[in-house]
């Protein structure tokens, strides 16, 4: 499907605020956004409105819509649910597998692992969470994922972007191979240790 202004939209202003660079309380003014983008108030107000629902800005009255506060409470809740989904999402994702899912896992695995900077790995890294979860073919439960790894994101770069240093992530790996495995009891136990180091 190809995309809207308003995806587009979403998209730029949403990544600018995981990345802190849209701070919390940063307003977001509809002409500004529909200049920069060439575009009418229209789609602007449908990427606002999709920014609000996703927990990542608030329209308040006779203030225009702003940035949401991060609260710092919150990471602990979101853990526990992408737990929760993720681990659902890859035991139908593991059923389900075909060669080509693997060799996309693979693809991103690697890539995520020679990112050279904060902000391409982290995009790379929700790449590998989406690659390895989209098989289980639940478009309902991989939408809510993705709300979730948005949250997480910006805890990421709020409170870990002075530590980012390459790596390659084994978990990310033995996933990969668990799955080749069909070994789905595995790859979850994995995936449920990985995600709860984010704490």
């Amino acid at each position: 499907m190809t995309p809207t202004i308003a995806d587009s939209i979403y998209h730029s202003l949403s990544e600018r605020i995981v990345a802190g660079d849209l701070p919390a309380g940063e307003k977001l003014r509809q002409d500004h956004i529909a200049r920069e983008f060439d575009t009418s108030h229209v789609p602007v107000r449908e990427a606002l409105l999709r920014l609000e629902a996703h927990g990542l800005a608030q329209s308040i009255p006779r203030r225009g819509t702003r940035v949401t506060a991060q609260d710092p409470s919150e990471i602990h809740e979101v853990i526990e649910m992408r737990v929760s989904l993720e681990i659902l999402a890859l035991t139908h994702a593991v059923a389900n597998l075909t060669p080509q899912d693997l060799d996309a896992a693979d693809a991103a695995r690697i890539a995520c692992d020679e990112a050279d900077n904060m902000i391409v790995w982290e995009k790379l890294n929700r790449r590998f969470h989406r690659v390895i979860l989209t098989p289980c073919a639940m478009p309902r439960l991989l939408a809510a994922i993705d709300d979730l790894h948005i949250a997480s994101a910006r805890h990421l770069f709020a409170n870990w972007q002075h530590r980012w240093s390459r790596r390659t992530d084994k978990d990310h790996a033995a996933i990969v191979h668990a799955m080749a495995r069909r070994d789905a009891a595995a790859a979850c136990e994995i995936l449920r240790r990985h995600l709860r180091r984010v704490r």
